[in-house]
């Protein structure tokens, strides 16, 4: 069986993800802060889809952390053939000369230098046995900019850049790299932007009808299901009603549904 490690899977996007890999019979290493939420999730995914699951729980904005959490990781739990790199958010929607410098390193924390520091702690196994798929979760912010979402919307572009390089620095290696862009998700993605306002939060869904993080899911799981020689490369998933980051078709009878 072989092993994948999701990153942010305590909850939305990487909680569905290690749902789906594990009906692909994948052993799961499951990351995250929340260290309850990680006991749980192990505890549902190994009694519904008997599979092994590993739990480890760390930030990923700090690299020590990281190096401990990865170098502790027991026999038989140390060839990570899929990671995907989901730990992610947005904090804030302010206009630049407005921003809260503190959103923003949280945002560019997580979103670029998180990701920099589990691939750089996972792929050289990959490259050692030239073997191994990546998968970073990108998003419509990082093909578009939109107003007061700059930070972000580069955060994202970053995670464009770096997968199209990583992509390349991989290649003779035989490591997929894959990025999955989706647009508008109903998770805990809004209540975090508008730091627990959930009226606030509510609003950017209504109207219409938006992704779910299963719908995210099974792109992951129709990527890392390719033949060894098909390497997904990137991908954008929108909602019908989503054309572009910030337009929307809403209709009142999906207002409050």
């Amino acid at each position: 069986m072989k092993t994948a490690c999701i990153t942010g899977a305590t909850s939305g996007i990487g909680e569905a993800i290690a749902f789906r890999l594990a009906r692909e019979n994948m052993n799961l290493i499951v990351t995250g802060r929340r260290e309850e939420r990680l006991a749980r999730l192990k505890k549902e995914i190994e009694a519904l889809c008997g599979v092994q699951v590993y739990a480890l729980s760390f930030d990923v904005r700090n690299y020590g952390e990281v190096c401990r959490a990865f170098g502790s990781l027991p026999d038989g739990w140390q060839e990570i053939e899929t990671l995907v790199n989901n730990a992610g958010l947005a904090v804030g929607l302010d206009p630049l000369h407005e921003g809260a410098v503190d959103d923003w390193e949280r945002m560019i924390d997580t979103n670029i230098k998180g990701l920099l520091y589990v691939t750089r702690a996972v792929s050289p196994g990959m490259v050692a046995r030239k073997s191994g798929h990546i998968i970073n979760i990108g998003s419509i912010a990082g093909k578009e900019v939109y107003p007061d979402g700059a930070v972000y919307c580069a955060t994202k572009h970053a995670v464009d850049a770096l997968s199209k390089g990583m992509r390349m620095d991989l290649l003779p290696h035989g490591i997929r790299v894959t990025q999955i862009c989706p647009g508008a998700v109903e998770t805990e993605f809004s209540l975090v932007r508008f730091k627990g306002d959930r009226r606030r939060a509510d609003r950017v869904y209504d109207g219409f009808v938006p992704l779910s993080a299963a719908d995210i899911a099974e792109a992951v799981g129709f990527a890392v299901t390719r033949p060894p020689h098909v390497d997904v490369q990137d991908l954008l998933v929108m909602p019908t009603a989503q054309a572009a980051a910030t337009r929307f078709h809403k209709t009142e009878e999906n207002r409050d549904s």
